[in-house]
């Protein structure tokens, strides 16, 4: 085969009336194969039993009433948020036994020209994408293309880390199930500075391990992104296309993109907005992580119903339910996620990472979960296996008001006890508003 040479990632030509609906931006110019590599392998084994996730349609139902009463209290939450205006704009949706149940938009996609947030609207997902890419994988899995111990040094001339020994072990399975023994958010600062992707993978030799691979969790963007060149070696096709053909085109995701070009191109697309003292500002979006496996996808709120329909079993013609078990089977056990927020404290009893999904003990049910945050945009997406229930959530600014609905719609639907994780109680005051902010890195979630 062919020796190809990595390059930026570049963008693919912008989208026109005229154009095809599949013409995204961000071609990956990335790596074929080159020599094999030598055998050997060291699995570490977790403290105590993983959750064991359910795609059985038949397994549970909760009570009509309890999920009635839930999409109340959750209608009546986002009311609050939309009048004391605590998010710029916002899309969120729920699906049950996949039916969407509720879907609702509040504030702006661009408050500047009064532009409002709708179905169709695309957002930035940010890590979200990490479960798009594990998918595509599973399907090449699938097709014999390759397979979750493919070894990165047998396929990627060019990979290599500080321990040679680590470099010829390291696999497939261990860069999406975020083990591959880096520290973690390695090379995340320089990437949100713009240094190219391609640069920082030929640098991870230079970065001292923290532990064996697959020894300890370790989450990761440039690494994890290593995928992309992998379905590139194996395929000759493109990562961005592949995830187009395979996934975004059967399941009738049809805004979702790749890259800022093809955000803003969208014909309706939600800007990144700031809080100033009269309310919310739109700023451009930038390039920084605009890494296509790790956190390049676009998509609307209709996208993202019909992706959680999917993950929760409902198109086994697209996902199968013996791949949604793999892909969200616990990989490597993630302690300090049990303290990352107030309601994680409060209901994890264990938390895990799969492939490109987090797996929570929620109060003694599987919550299968992920967030994503990029300057501007902050994305959450979860649901519970067992009874066919998810909710999703996109907004474009930095406040973390609408991070705590989530947790209470979900303890509504469990008949768990009330806790406003959301902070939406208290009385209307500069406490509860979003703070301005200045300019952050993304959010390592």
């Amino acid at each position: 085969m062919p020796n190809f040479s990595p390059s930026r990632h570049r963008p693919a030509p912008r989208r026109t009336e005229h154009s095809s609906p599949f013409a995204r931006a961000f071609l990956l110019l990335l790596l074929a194969c080159g020599a094999t590599a030598a055998a050997g392998r060291a699995h570490a084994a977790a403290t105590a039993t993983p959750p064991v996730v359910s795609n059985d349609p038949e397994a549970a139902a909760l009570p009509a009433a309890r999920i009635d009463a839930a999409l109340a209290d959750y209608r009546r939450w986002l009311d609050r948020i939309e009048e004391r205006n605590l998010v710029a704009g916002l899309a969120t949706a729920v699906v049950v036994n996949d039916q969407v149940r509720f879907e609702r938009t509040l504030g702006y996609a661009d408050a500047r020209s009064g532009e409002k947030v709708g179905p169709d609207t695309v957002f930035r997902i940010a890590s979200l994408s990490k479960a798009f890419a594990t998918a595509l994988t599973g399907l090449l899995v699938r097709d014999g293309v390759l397979s979750w111990d493919t070894r990165l040094a047998g396929v990627l001339p060019f990979f290599k880390l500080k321990d040679a020994q680590a470099s010829e072990q390291a696999t497939v399975r261990d860069i999406l199930g975020q083990r591959l023994g880096l520290p973690r958010n390695t090379y995340d600062r320089m990437l949100e500075d713009d240094v190219p992707y391609t640069e920082l993978v030929r640098r991870l030799d230079e970065v001292d391990m923290a532990c064996g691979v697959g020894a300890c969790y370790g989450y990761q963007n440039v690494a994890f992104s290593l995928i992309g060149d992998v379905v590139y070696a194996k395929t000759g096709d493109f990562f961005y296309h592949q995830v187009e053909k395979r996934v975004f085109l059967p399941l009738g995701m049809h805004n979702a993109t790749y890259g800022r070009e093809s955000l803003q191109a969208s014909r309706s697309w939600a800007h990144p907005h700031r809080r100033i003292r009269s309310g919310w500002a739109p700023f451009e979006p930038k390039d920084n992580f605009y890494v296509p496996p790790a956190a390049g996808v676009n998509a609307s709120l209709r996208d993202m119903e019909q992706w959680l329909i999917a993950q929760m079993g409902g198109r086994p013609d697209v996902l199968p339910a013996d791949l949604l078990e793999v892909l969200h089977a616990p990989v490597i056990a993630t302690p300090s996620e049990r303290v990352a927020t107030p309601w994680r404290r409060a209901r994890l009893k264990r938390a895990d990472y799969a492939l490109g999904w987090r797996v929570y003990d929620y109060a003694g049910e599987t919550l299968v979960f992920h967030a994503g945050a990029v300057q501007g945009y902050r994305a959450m997406i979860g649901f519970l296996p067992k009874y066919h229930a998810g909710v999703v959530l996109m907004w474009n600014c930095e406040s973390a008001v609408p991070s705590g609905l989530m947790p209470m719609l979900l303890d509504k639907m469990l008949g768990l006890p009330y806790m406003d994780w959301a902070g939406i109680d208290r009385p209307a005051s500069r406490s509860v508003d979003p703070p301005r902010l200045k300019p952050k890195r993304k959010r390592r979630s």
